[in-house]
């Protein structure tokens, strides 16, 4: 029976995530309030139970938090964790049977009728004493009914006890493994919602240039019907004009895109059209001190505890081998009653112990614990490097918070600046006093401007989501984290 279950563990251990979700045993940080998400979205039900939500009629208001509200409720990496779940939930619950008494109840009824003489026994075959056998019939109907209880126990069997007790840290850390993807999931669902909205950011600039643009051109055009402008100055406005209609079509385009990313994140229909009500948030942040930022990383780390889980389901598989060399004892019976259908029923019992050793199987065991040790410090050793790359990706983190809240204030400053140099150059132009190539260059630069500032925003919330992320906390804090 132990080495039954030994190679699962051994397999579940080999195959089993890095980064491992129904809420753990361990204390988890309290959840951050989620709008409940009632969308009303048609379904359509498949065959096994598969439903599969379709797109609604007209767009569906979208704000982040009901964004990663869908993602954790719908994305297929948590429903494919959860499943994972409960196998190994059922796996458990086989080992801890093996602990438990195993009681079943049996009655059965039997007619036979049986040909005495296809089997050698003739009339005066057998003599007894007492009897006349010469005039015994040679065919014999036997109806028999029995009904007992059999009862089977586990008295001493240290491997399995240690088999159960590895099986109950690999259901936590199957726990684990469903709320690391769950922090996956929010970092990915807000990154993607952050960047749509930046495109829609995009898309209102190039409308604006796009119509100053317009404006241009429409002098442009008057200056030379009227005699006081060239050619040469219709031209570049209307070149300015046509460059500006592409990139606002390319804006529009990068938008619709990445809205069907969104999509497929929150495991809505790709076609499902989205209005984003959220804006680009901007909020100053103030990380917290290196040292406390990797205590809570090494507390709430869903990949590390899940590693830390693992190297326990190793130990205790570690010492169910090394106690294989211990005997089990056993004992198992059944306690019942017989008899013909309609005769006389008698009581019936049996009581039976079981001892059993291993004898010859030295090679056996001592293969079974090496791989056992090797899995053992495999796992400790991925523990460390988990800890110096959690280092790593916290103070890494934290040096693009900083360098992106320099970014914003600079790009703020370069869009103002921009501005004011393109209404200088405008009025140039207006008054004659150049022609309108400067303005066309200010209108460049203010687009370049207003771009930047876009890009380091989303890169600036991009960054203190990895933050959250690294430390553990994306999917209960990010709002805190977002500044919202």
């Amino acid at each position: 029976m132990t080495r039954k279950f030994l190679p699962v563990f051994a397999a579940w251990l080999s195959l089993a995530p890095v980064s491992l979700a129904q809420q753990p045993k361990p204390e988890e940080l309290p959840q951050a309030p989620q709008p409940q998400v009632t969308s009303g979205a048609p379904v359509a039900k498949l065959a096994g139970g598969v439903v599969v939500e379709q797109a609604t009629v007209g767009a569906l208001p979208l704000s982040i938090d009901e964004a990663i509200a869908r993602g954790l409720q719908h994305n297929l990496g948590i429903l494919l964790d959860l499943q994972n779940q409960r196998s190994i939930h059922g796996q458990v619950l086989q080992v801890k049977n093996n602990l438990l008494p195993s009681m079943t109840a049996v009655a059965k009824s039997s007619a036979q009728q049986i040909n005495l003489a296809a089997l050698g026994f003739t009339p005066g075959a057998v003599q007894i004493p007492g009897f006349d056998t010469s005039t015994s019939p040679t065919i014999v109907k036997v109806n028999v009914t029995s009904a007992q209880v059999n009862l089977s126990q586990q008295v001493f069997n240290v491997p399995a006890y240690f088999l159960y007790r590895a099986a109950q840290r690999a259901d936590d850390a199957a726990s684990w493994t469903t709320l690391n993807e769950r922090g996956t999931v929010a970092l990915n669902v807000g990154t993607q919602y952050l960047r749509a909205v930046a495109d829609s950011a995009e898309i209102e600039n190039a409308r604006a240039l796009l119509k100053a643009d317009e404006v241009a051109l429409n002098q442009a055009q008057a200056s030379h019907d009227a005699g006081v402008g060239t050619h040469l100055d219709v031209l570049r406005a209307r070149v300015q004009l046509q460059t500006q209609q592409q990139t606002l079509i390319n804006d529009e385009n990068t938008f619709a895109k990445d809205k069907i990313a969104l999509n497929r994140l929150m495991g809505t229909p790709a076609d499902q059209e989205l209005t984003l009500t959220d804006t680009t948030p901007y909020a100053e942040f103030a990380a917290l001190p290196l040292d406390q930022a990797m205590r809570v990383a090494f507390e709430r780390r869903k990949d590390l505890r899940s590693l830390e889980s693992q190297m326990e389901v190793a130990d205790r598989t570690l010492k169910a081998v090394k106690y294989e060399r211990l005997p089990t004892v056993s004992v198992s019976g059944f306690y019942g009653v017989l008899g013909e259908t309609t005769g006389l029923y008698h009581g019936v019992f049996t009581a039976a112990g079981k001892l059993s050793f291993p004898i010859f199987q030295e090679g056996q065991l001592r293969g079974e614990r090496e791989v056992a040790q090797a899995e053992l410090s495999g796992l400790r050793q991925q523990i460390q490097s988990l800890k110096v790359t959690i280092e790593q990706q916290i103070r890494s983190a934290m040096l693009d918070v900083e360098a992106t809240d320099e970014q914003v204030k600079v790009a703020r400053s370069n869009v103002d600046l921009a501005t004011q140099a393109l209404q200088d150059t405008t009025d140039r132009y207006a008054a004659g006093v150049d022609d309108n190539l400067p303005v066309v260059q200010a209108q460049a630069s203010l687009a370049a401007a207003q771009s930047r500032l876009v890009q380091t925003l989303y890169q600036y919330n991009q960054a203190k989501l990895t933050l959250a992320r690294n430390t553990g906390v994306v999917e209960t804090q990010y709002k805190t984290y977002l500044g919202r």
